[in-house]
């Protein structure tokens, strides 16, 4: 199984602490955030390569970073992948990203997809024995509990198996207050649908774009992420991210 870090984006929203620096790479409790995606992923088995999808502008930060990561033993390499993008005007989206690098390093077999930004505060490692168990495509799901904050997002609703019975990327009138997050499971069964996605001309970005083309074609299962998920797009969710992984080093 390959692991996919989406790390391509330019972040505007947090300028100036990332005009010169990617979001994954941004400080929190004292290290790089993506360096805690890593950790919260570190305990699924099966992981052969970490592939870390960034831009033009950012690639050499990444591949600095790569080069001084401690893996703890692991046996997973990198691999980071230039999108060639430069701004934010010609991005490939994150759709495009996943299809670009299923393209460049002709991915055949299970391929799980996270977003660089994406902070959990406990072990995944039941992400990846629930991803064994289905027969399809997972989807990490959270419990935002605000009907509000849910419109920025997704609403979903499950069957009692946990499959998705409707998916609508921010949705004006939510079902429920559970969204997707960027966490995916795509069985090798599943590369081909994404590919006929982009061929189809489908928007390549926002990811839960492509759960919601999916999930009436074949069963598409879900899994609740356990303790704190922070989704980091400003300045005031890096902060309370920070304070808390702070908190839990103390």
């Amino acid at each position: 199984m390959q692991l996919l870090i989406l790390a391509a984006g330019y972040a505007t929203r947090l300028y100036p602490l990332t005009l010169n620096q990617p979001k994954p790479l941004l400080p929190v409790a004292g290290r790089p955030m993506i360096n805690h995606v890593l950790d919260h992923l570190s305990g699924i088995g099966g992981i052969e390569r970490v592939l870390v999808v960034t831009n033009h502008k950012f690639i050499t930060h990444f591949e600095e970073w790569a080069a001084r990561y401690d893996k703890k033993g692991a046996s997973y390499d990198f691999k980071i992948i230039d999108d060639g993008s430069t701004s934010d005007d010609d991005k490939l989206g994150a759709i495009g990203d996943i299809h670009l690098v299923i393209e460049r390093e002709q991915i055949k077999g299970d391929l799980m997809v996270v977003a660089g930004d994406n902070l959990f505060d406990q072990s995944l490692a039941d992400f990846g024995r629930a991803c064994a168990e289905k027969k399809g495509p997972v989807l990490g799901v959270y419990d935002v509990k605000d009907w509000e904050l849910v419109k920025k997002y997704n609403s979903i609703s499950v069957d009692s198996a946990g499959q998705i019975t409707h998916f609508e990327e921010k949705s004006a009138e939510p079902k429920s207050t559970l969204t997707g997050i960027a966490l995916y499971y795509y069985p090798e069964a599943v590369i081909p649908l994404i590919k006929q996605y982009i061929a189809e001309g489908n928007n390549p970005d926002q990811p839960g774009r492509l759960v919601q083309w999916l999930y009436p074609r074949l069963p598409f299962y879900t899994w609740e992420v356990p303790g704190t998920w922070f989704d980091i797009g400003g300045k005031k969710s890096l902060a309370e991210a920070d304070a808390l992984f702070s908190q839990k080093l103390s």
